[in-house]
């Protein structure tokens, strides 16, 4: 078996303080590896950044068309907000659209991310509620999908047919039979895969518009509105928020928990996974801007690339203190 590779340094003056290694791999449209770190095959979860493929469904069985969703509502459907007002706000919309409410929700309550937010509850004595979960626009569409099946309301059970089409979406656009799932954090199963197929997952988005079946169609309508609004796949000074709009609408990248991105490039028919095995964000993010200006679609200079690709570590009072950066050799 390939050991994880090292692809995240944390230096403290002249010190290598830290070391994150992981897994990664780029696929062609064809399906094939095109370049790999560490250990393609191993086995992940993919947590929140295969939220596009979670959503072809719901565009796929008609209940997007049927309930006229829009590209803010598909860009939901992938996000993984942080909870502020142009989050919550247009969940809310879109339950009452559905003649519904947060109670039927099944994600849990999570306190937002979103300072703002975040203070406004506490100034208003106010508990988080389940719209405030950061997949609350997953689940929205969840519900969508439910609705339009006309199935029971625990959606998020593994044989639930919600869950079953999720399921047989997953392993289509991956091209692995999936050897099982786990719980993720909004309590939906998140189906496990490998690097490669995670990577070929999302070189099979990057490579949709050469092909004219449905689901690749749906393909295309999930990267536009990801693309399009950036800001509500993330939010303001977030990775995948930041480093979208300094492509210039051209890449969807999407993060998932315990440190997995993912990223889709059409121009190129590409598609990029990246695993960190110790699980730490500082590091995924820092790996994938640092494949993505390897691969030429990001600008190493832009002040995105710099907040995620080298980082500066400051003490409590401003000092510099040290630097994250890609680790020797990598992505090269």
């Amino acid at each position: 078996m390939t050991e994880p590779v090292p692809m995240t340094e944390l230096w403290r003056g002249q010190l290598l303080e830290s070391l994150h290694r992981g897994h990664a791999a780029i696929c062609d449209g064809t399906g094939q590896v095109v370049q790999a770190w560490g250990d393609p095959h191993a086995v992940i979860y993919p947590r929140s950044s295969c939220k596009m493929v979670q959503a072809l469904p719901l565009i796929t069985s008609g209940a997007a068309a049927k309930w006229q969703l829009g590209p803010e509502h598909l860009a939901l459907a992938c996000a993984s907000h942080n909870g502020a007002a142009i989050h919550t706000d247009r969940v809310r919309a879109w339950l009452d659209l559905l003649g519904m409410d947060e109670s039927d929700f099944r994600c849990g309550p999570q306190d937002p991310d979103d300072r703002a937010a975040h203070e406004a509850l506490i100034r208003a004595y106010e508990q988080p509620c389940q719209v405030h979960n950061n997949c609350s626009g997953k689940h929205a569409g969840f519900l969508t999908l439910n609705r339009h099946m006309g199935a029971g309301p625990e959606y998020v059970e593994i044989d639930h047919p919600v869950q079953q089409a999720v399921r047989e979406a997953f392993e289509e656009v991956t091209g692995e039979t999936s050897p099982g799932y786990g719980i993720d954090g909004c309590s939906a199963p998140n189906f496990a895969t490998t690097v490669e197929g995670l990577a070929r997952a999302m070189a099979w988005f990057a490579s949709a518009r050469d092909r004219s079946d449905r689901q690749s169609e749906a393909a295309v309508e999930l990267v536009a509105a990801m693309t399009r609004h950036p800001e509500l796949v993330a939010g303001e000074g977030r990775a995948c928020t930041e480093l979208m709009r300094a492509m210039g609408g051209r890449v969807a990248i999407k993060t998932g928990a315990e440190a997995v991105f993912v990223a889709i490039i059409p121009e190129k028919k590409l598609g990029v996974a990246v695993k960190i095995t110790d699980g730490a964000t500082r590091a995924s993010e820092c790996a994938i801007a640092a494949i993505l200006v390897h691969l030429g679609v990001l600008d190493a200079e832009h002040p995105a690339t710099r907040r995620f690709l080298t980082p500066e570590v400051k003490s409590r009072r401003g000092l510099h203190a040290g630097v994250i950066r890609p680790a020797d050799g990598f992505p090269v």
